[in-house]
C-alpha cells in the first residue's frame, strides 16, 4: 500500500515538470519558484505531523476514497489538455471557446502536486532529526525549485517533438488514474455484488452507449479533417 503511495506521488511530480514544457523558460521559472516557496514555507504545519498519523490517514478507506476522487478530476482535467492540444495541432481554424480552454488548461498545474510537496516536506523534517526544522524545509525547497526547472528543461531537450512529449503526458496521466484507483481503494469496494440482474438498467445502460458512440462517430467522421481525409480515400 505504502509503495503504491510512493509510485502515485511520483507520477504527480513527472506529470507536473513534464507540463511544464508546453511554457516558455520565465513561467517555468517562476512555477519553480512557487514550488519552492512552498515546500519551504509549509514546515510550520509538517511539524505537527507523526508517523502514525500518516499511516492512520492511509488506512482511513473514506479519506481515501475522498482522494480518489480528487486524483479523478485532476486525471480528467490533464487528459482534456491533451486533447484539446492534439485538435490545435492538427486541425486548421478553432472557436475561441475551445482556445481559451486549451489556455486555462495549459496553466492548471494540479492541486495533487501541492499534497506532495507537503509530504516531501514532513518526510525530509523526519529523515534529518536534530536539525533546525526551516532549514531542512527551506534546503528541500530550493532543491525542488531546481529538480522542477531542470526537469523541465532537460524533458524537452530529451524530447524536442511536442506530439511525444504530448503523448508521453497522455500515458502517464493513464498509468497515474489506475495506480490512483489501486492504492486508494485498498480493499474497499463502493458497491456491494448482487446475484440478481436488472435487465432493464443493462439495457438502458447499452442503449446510452450505443446512442452516445453513434454522436461521436457521427461528429468525427462528419468533421474536419477526418471526414475530409475520409472524402479522399473515397475518390480515389
Amino acid at each position: 500500500m505504502y509503495s503504491l503511495v510512493v509510485m502515485l506521488m511520483i507520477l504527480v511530480c513527472f506529470n507536473f515538470i513534464i507540463k511544464q514544457t508546453w511554457h516558455k523558460w520565465q513561467s517555468v521559472l517562476a512555477q519553480a519558484a512557487v514550488a519552492g516557496i512552498f515546500t519551504g514555507a509549509v514546515w510550520p504545519f509538517a511539524v505537527r505531523q507523526s508517523r502514525s498519523q500518516i499511516e492512520m490517514w492511509l488506512s482511513d478507506s473514506q479519506l481515501m476514497l475522498d482522494t480518489a476522487v480528487v486524483v479523478s478530476i485532476e486525471v480528467i482535467l490533464q487528459m482534456a489538455f491533451c486533447l484539446l492540444a492534439a485538435r490545435i495541432m492538427t486541425s486548421g481554424r478553432l472557436k475561441r471557446s475551445t482556445i481559451l480552454a486549451y489556455k486555462i488548461l495549459r496553466w492548471f498545474p494540479g492541486v495533487l502536486i501541492f499534497a506532495v510537496l507537503f509530504s516531501l516536506t514532513v518526510f525530509m523534517i523526519f529523515s534529518f532529526p536534530g536539525v533546525s526544522f526551516p532549514v531542512v524545509s527551506w534546503c528541500t525547497g530550493g532543491a525542488v525549485a531546481v529538480i522542477v526547472a531542470a526537469g523541465a528543461l532537460g524533458l524537452k531537450k530529451l524530447f524536442p517533438d511536442k506530439e511525444t512529449r504530448l503523448e508521453l503526458f497522455f500515458l502517464s496521466n493513464v498509468i497515474t488514474a489506475i495506480v490512483s484507483v489501486i492504492a486508494t481503494v485498498n480493499g474497499q469496494t463502493a458497491v456491494a455484488g448482487v446475484e440478481s440482474v436488472d435487465y432493464d438498467a443493462l439495457a438502458g445502460v447499452l442503449v446510452l452507449v450505443a446512442a452516445v458512440s453513434l454522436f461521436g462517430w457521427k461528429i468525427g467522421i462528419g468533421g474536419r479533417p477526418f471526414g475530409k481525409i475520409l472524402k479522399q480515400k473515397t475518390n480515389k
